[in-house]
């Protein structure tokens, strides 16, 4: 899907093709790296899918300018008793369509997104059930108490239970499979903008922003999308190359902006077959034998990494947890020393000393430099005797594959939507199961304190046996070497001067913030 000059998704019916723009309307053209792959907001897990399809879906709870936690289409919530919680529904809201949002809405979205083929499960795994009280009250009944319901739900779009029967789209958009369906190009949610992006008359809340209409453009190539800022072809652009942050603050009409990001960057193992899939190692999974993980990270010269290629714009980590993370436990942020010679020596003592070939999963229009980072990691490892075949290419065909969990040695990037650790532990680090319960472990490490702890912390309302609990969880993956942690990544946007937006520290760009001052 490629969105070259406006949003090429077709609009969800013929109401909507009445709205027009007056002259005067106000545009904002964005330019990105990559893609939304689909417009189904339940068939893939990735923030920028996220930030534009949450532009025109909307979660039961969503977050503030602040990014702080609110009310959206709930407009409140208490716990009823320790494993039910009841959410107030919204009244008077429309889906783009003109059909009113109920309940029915909510327990057919949760339907769709614990099924076959979603990427969301995660987000609705602790739920037993819904009951509806009536069209807009509702009980989440819980497997076991979950005291951080409410942030889980954040990226749980709600979908129109009609819109999706009439036009056969039940069912998650499937990029494992290359399954599509209607939700694939058209949308019909609540937000405040439509497909194409134009704003919604009919949005139920208030939009601080001025923008009327989105133009979303994909330019692939570095140089081209800062030539497209600098030119003035687009408004705005993420994210920045970090060799032209200086040249673009340099520029009196431009302002760059920047913080951290919640995404921790990472390595991820296949640590579950008997036989690698991709690799010149017969009969066998080196992987398996936690001397191979930890050569491979004692061999990554992280410093490098930060220093040439991120250019500074980076924070070697030694969790999957950034500081800012609820649970973050910074007694365990020493990382393991980048040494060679002792990486060599692990190597030998586990039976491959001579080394050995490996294909190596990489996204090139993802993460931030995720491509060079790969052939930086695949130049390291040459020095321990391990030939890596590099696949980069576009994340469109990427996630697919890796989701399939059709690789051997891949790269992730991962932001807890709930600023929570258990938003790690339950998808990354636990046991591949149900309920979502590790769907981006794909290497499918496994160990079961982490999986006893991951459910003892998902419960647990005292914070500090709870950061206890996070703790111990964090250092005994640490001490498996169960992924290969590299860095926190900086964001990196650019925008004219005459624009305020709000730049979350998950990536988000929520447009009915955005501000285009005359």
């Amino acid at each position: 899907m490629n969105f070259t000059k406006k949003a090429a998704f077709a609009l969800v019916g013929t109401a909507l093709a009445a709205t027009t723009l007056v002259a005067s309307a106000v545009t904002l053209r964005v330019g990105n790296q990559g893609d939304a792959l689909s417009l189904d907001p339940h068939s893939l897990n990735e923030s920028l899918q996220l930030t534009v399809v949450g532009n025109v879906y909307e979660p039961l709870v969503t977050r503030d300018r602040s990014y702080k936690l609110a009310p959206s289409l709930a407009t409140d919530w208490k716990q009823t008793s320790p494993t039910v919680w009841r959410f107030n529904l919204r009244k008077g809201v429309q889906f783009h369509d003109g059909s009113p949002f109920t309940a029915d809405d909510v327990i057919f979205s949760y339907e769709r997104a614990k099924g076959d083929g979603s990427d969301m499960k995660s987000y609705v795994g602790q739920i037993k059930e819904i009951k509806k009280i009536n069209d807009h009250t509702i009980d989440f009944v819980l497997n076991n108490p979950f005291p951080i319901l409410p942030e889980l739900f954040t990226q749980w779009h709600i979908m129109s239970k009609k819109w999706c029967e009439t036009n056969q789209a039940t069912k998650p958009v499937d990029r494992r499979k290359g399954i599509e369906n209607a939700a694939s190009f058209r949308a019909n949610g609540t937000g405040p903008f439509r497909t194409t992006f134009t704003r919604n008359g009919n949005y139920w809340g208030k939009i601080d922003g001025n923008v009327d209409e989105v133009i979303f453009n994909v330019i692939g190539n570095n140089s081209t999308r800062v030539a497209a800022l600098l030119s003035g072809e687009i408004d705005v652009m993420e994210p920045v190359p970090v060799q032209d942050v200086a040249r673009i603050k340099a520029n009196a009409e431009l302002k760059v902006l920047q913080g951290p990001e919640l995404r921790i960057i990472f390595l991820g193992m296949d640590q579950k077959r008997d036989e690698l899939q991709f690799s010149s190692v017969k009969g066998k999974n080196p992987f398996k034998d936690k001397r191979v993980r930890q050569a491979f990270y004692q061999a990554i010269d992280i410093e490098a990494i930060k220093n040439r290629v991120m250019r500074g714009a980076a924070t070697p980590v030694a969790t999957l947890l950034a500081p800012e993370i609820k649970g973050y436990a910074p007694d365990l942020a020493k990382r393991l020393p980048f040494d060679v010679e002792a990486a060599k020596k692990l190597m030998a003592d586990a039976g491959y000393g001579a080394g050995f070939e490996l294909k190596m999963n990489c996204p090139n229009d993802r993460y931030v430099n995720d491509g060079e980072i790969c052939q930086a990691v695949a130049a390291n490892l040459s020095r321990i005797g391990v030939k890596i075949n590099l696949e980069a290419e576009t994340k469109g065909t990427y996630f697919p594959k890796i989701l399939r969990r059709d690789t051997s040695f891949y790269m992730l990037g991962w932001t807890p939507s709930t600023v929570d650790a258990h938003n790690v532990l339950y998808p990354i680090l636990s046991t591949p199961g149900e309920g979502g319960r590790g769907q981006f472990n794909l290497g499918s490490y496994s160990n079961a304190r982490v999986d006893q702890l991951t459910d003892l912390v998902a419960s647990e309302t005292d914070d500090k046996k709870r950061n206890e609990m996070i703790r111990e969880a964090l250092k005994i993956h640490q001490d498996d070497v169960g992924h290969l942690p590299l860095h926190q990544q900086a964001l990196n946007w650019a925008a004219r001067k005459n624009i305020e937006m709000v730049q979350w520290p998950d990536n988000g760009m929520p447009w009915k913030y955005v501000k285009v001052n005359k």
